[in-house]
């Protein structure tokens, strides 16, 4: 979600996923995303989407195994994002959201069977991880 180059997507893949989602609302964007699978043949194995990342969750009914959110820092998506995945529940069973955000924004916790796993920083950067596991005990 927010895609941007779609840089991580097409990393994920070049190194083995099966397929990769990139949501991104800007249509410059998501055109390079798209020139971007095709110069290194991973078209195939993507699809994009030219469109507002919540209007997509809302809709979406798949379940994905990995969910990478990088929202523009100072739209403070973070949160209705990820209640909007939970509300949907289109996370599978030990999948992982993987939120990229500046070191110093608090992030949300989440609802069970969702929990937030580990904090991560790098300079002003920081990476949250939420794990879904259906059963888990607090």
């Amino acid at each position: 979600l927010f895609a941007g180059t779609g840089q991580l997507g097409i990393e994920a893949l070049s190194r083995g996923a099966a397929s990769a989602v990139f949501v991104e609302q800007r249509r410059d964007a998501a055109s390079l995303i798209k020139e971007n699978l095709k110069l290194t043949a991973l078209s195939d194995r993507a699809r994009v989407v030219n469109g507002d990342a919540l209007g997509y969750l809302a809709s979406e009914r798949e379940r994905f195994g990995l969910i990478f959110l990088d929202p523009p820092y100072a739209a403070g998506l973070w949160q209705p994002a990820l209640e909007a995945i939970s509300r949907f529940d289109i996370l599978a069973n030990h999948g992982i959201i993987i939120c990229e955000s500046p070191a110093d924004q608090v992030m949300p916790s989440m609802e069970p069977p969702y929990f937030q796993h580990r904090v991560y920083r790098y300079g002003r950067t920081k990476i949250t991880t939420y794990h879904r596991e259906e059963g888990r005990e607090e």
